[in-house]
């Protein structure tokens, strides 16, 4: 390794937590060889082919929106921000990947945005905070070229609803469509929230027209414009669809008869008429006719969030809010799960002895293993409604151990994720950390209340051998020697514990002033390096406990994750300030720097031959980078 600080290269970021969170957050790109998603706050960009991707940063909140011109030459991007403040439009250049502009009028939120179809204007649609105090959402047409706002206007009228869409004409750069809520007004008999916009550009005006819908109230939550403007068509939280025409702004269609479970949460118009929808309930499904007559569908995990169409070939994806994408053919109308992620923090990665191949993660609800080379999930085990905080393979790979917040640890088996046994009340406020013995006799635990626990692991008996109470707060991390005779025990109370697992007696105490989150053998086992909120790293000596070494580790927010190569010469630290740092133990020095997390880093693993590092987030992101060196 270089003693300067380099880049850390990201192999591929594994999962799309994002994508399924966000309203038509999944894009496949005109070329139909990428797709676009939103990641905490950067813009993801994934070759279909290779799997590579590319981040796109200059967010300091999370991406609310994501669209990419018809042309495929730029995207753009809007972020959330706080009431008051201002809530950016990020202008890209799509093959350079660069950023071209920040475009910055509206608060609060970028609710929506749309290019026209010849890349001349940007459509932004802000957040209900946006026209405060009368808490109107505004709507502002941006010239590309120029980089700079042509007009704006409030979105809907005083008294009518929030608008929270807006649809681009496929056809004339000077019109688009706005939705939102319906409210029936006794007075007026129409709809005040879906409205058809046409560009003044010599006055610099915007002139709206209302779409008449008759009594109906609703709430919409797609659009979708057809490619020859004649209509439009809008998914409602009722289950229903509505065809309005774009000319005379009537409704023309209301279906189906059979409402739609959860509502229709995104839109797919195909050129032979036919609609496919997808619902808050799962399904997906392709309907024909004005009545909307269901022909074919099937069942996907989570509510349908996009429906994106790759190109005009004879594919398109579906992403979900349960973090799955999905690759339909449009002929066999049968999906094709691609890719899968948690949909919630991240508390702990892991691999298997001895091979980089595998790795666990584990999240509220579910532990997932993951074959590396793929970037593909191998095995699911879900405990509902229950949140695993830490796991461990067994060094003889016959099982996980897992510690979960309702205090059980619970052990299945790698190959089927069928549970081995559960040891109950482990814990009275939660099991925190886990480790396990390297001759698989024994499991140590922590608690949420700061008891350290040690187990003997028979073929059929789990028996409690002592309860070493020692600590005042949560044990956040458990590391245990070779030779099994000796482990260490990091706490949020600020001591770090060092302890004879032989004879059950602390051996020594590590003090400091921080709530420590992760600590770390060095291979040959006579010293420790240890991390938490006070974002230092200590270097400490394991025999009487001393200090060694303090090096500043962050300059913002804690260290949460921490791990040591095999001999030793290198070690890697990730946390709030969401880098991933590779440093020379010795030197005590930083020799490469991951940047890509949008998330707190909770958690990072160094593979076993150095090939990778995994490093886990708190939005759900995991995230491989290939390990300085290797090829």
């Amino acid at each position: 390794m270089p003693s300067c600080t380099e880049a850390l290269n990201a192999a591929c970021l594994v999962l799309p937590p994002m994508a399924g969170h966000i309203t038509s957050g999944l894009i496949c790109h005109p070329d139909s060889k990428h797709l676009l998603y939103p990641l905490g706050c950067t813009v993801v960009i994934q070759d279909l082919a290779t799997k590579k991707q590319t981040f796109l940063q200059g967010h300091t909140n999370n991406v609310s929106c994501v669209v990419v011109s018809r042309s495929g030459s730029y995207v753009a991007s809007g972020q959330v921000t706080y009431i008051g403040f201002k809530a950016d439009i990020i202008l890209w250049d799509f093959q350079k990947k660069e950023l071209l502009a920040r475009l910055s009028l509206h608060k609060g939120k970028i609710e929506g945005l749309a290019f026209s179809p010849n890349d001349l204007y940007l459509v932004s649609l802000g957040g209900q905070d946006d026209g405060s105090p009368s808490f109107l959402c505004s709507v502002v047409v941006w010239d590309v070229s120029r980089r700079e706002a042509v007009c704006g206007s409030p979105a809907s009228a005083r008294n009518a609803g929030s608008v929270s869409i807006v649809e681009c004409s496929a056809c004339r750069d000077e019109m688009f469509v706005t939705a939102g809520m319906i409210w029936f007004s006794s007075m007026l008999s129409c709809s005040e929230t879906i409205r058809v916009w046409e560009l003044d550009l010599p006055n610099r005006k915007l002139q709206p027209t209302e779409c008449q819908t008759g009594h109906l109230r609703r709430v919409i939550t797609s659009l979708k414009i057809a490619d020859d403007d004649n209509y439009f068509y809008v998914g409602t939280s009722t289950g229903d669809v509505l065809k309005v025409n774009t000319s005379n702004k009537l409704m023309t269609d209301f279906g189906p008869q059979k409402k739609f479970s959860l509502g229709v949460t995104a839109l797919l118009l195909l050129k032979t008429g036919d609609v496919i929808v997808g619902t808050g309930g799962g399904t997906v499904a392709l309907c024909k006719g004005s009545n909307y007559k269901v022909m074919k569908n099937f069942q996907v995990q989570g509510g349908v969030t996009s429906l994106a169409r790759r190109g005009q070939g004879h594919q398109f994806f579906v992403g979900t809010n349960a973090c799955q994408i999905y690759r339909v053919n449009y002929t066999a109308f049968k999906e094709e799960l691609i890719s899968t992620c948690h949909r919630e923090a991240v508390h702990d990665v892991v691999f298997p002895f001895g091979t980089s191949d595998l790795f666990a993660t584990c999240s509220k609800d579910d532990i997932r293993v993951w074959h590396t080379p793929e970037n593909r999930e191998l095995l699911r085990v879900v405990v509902p409604n229950m949140t695993c905080y830490a796991i461990e393979f067994m060094r003889d790979g016959k099982s996980i151990i897992s510690a979960w917040n309702d205090g059980k640890i619970r052990a299945f088996m790698p190959e089927s994720g069928r549970e081995m046994y559960v040891i109950n009340n482990a814990h009275s406020l939660g099991v925190t950390a886990i480790a396990a013995t390297n001759d698989c006799k024994r499991i140590v635990s922590g608690g949420g209340e700061g008891q350290v626990r040690v187990w003997a692991i028979g073929e059929k008996t789990r028996k409690l051998e002592v309860i070493l109470k020692e600590h005042v707060s949560a044990v956040s991390c458990i590391k245990i020697k070779k030779n099994d005779k000796e482990c260490v025990t990091a706490s949020l109370d600020g001591t770090c514990i060092i302890w004879d697992i032989g004879c059950f007696t602390r051996k020594q105490m590590i003090l400091a002033n921080t709530l420590f989150k992760c600590v770390c053998y060095h291979p040959e086992e006579y010293q420790l390096i240890t991390s938490g909120t006070d974002r230092r790293i200590g270097y400490w000596e394991v025999y009487d406990g001393s200090a060694i070494r303090d090096l500043e580790g962050s300059l913002s927010g804690s260290i949460n994750g921490m791990d040591i190569t095999s001999d030793g010469a290198y070690f890697v630290t990730g946390g709030d300030d969401r880098l991933v740092k590779v440093w020379d133990y010795n030197e005590g020095t930083v020799t490469h720097v991951g940047v890509g997390h949008s998330g707190n880093i909770t958690r990072l693993k160094i593979c076993p031959g150095n090939k990778y590092i995994v490093s886990v987030s708190a939005d759900g992101a995991i995230l491989l980078w290939k390990y300085p060196g290797c090829p």
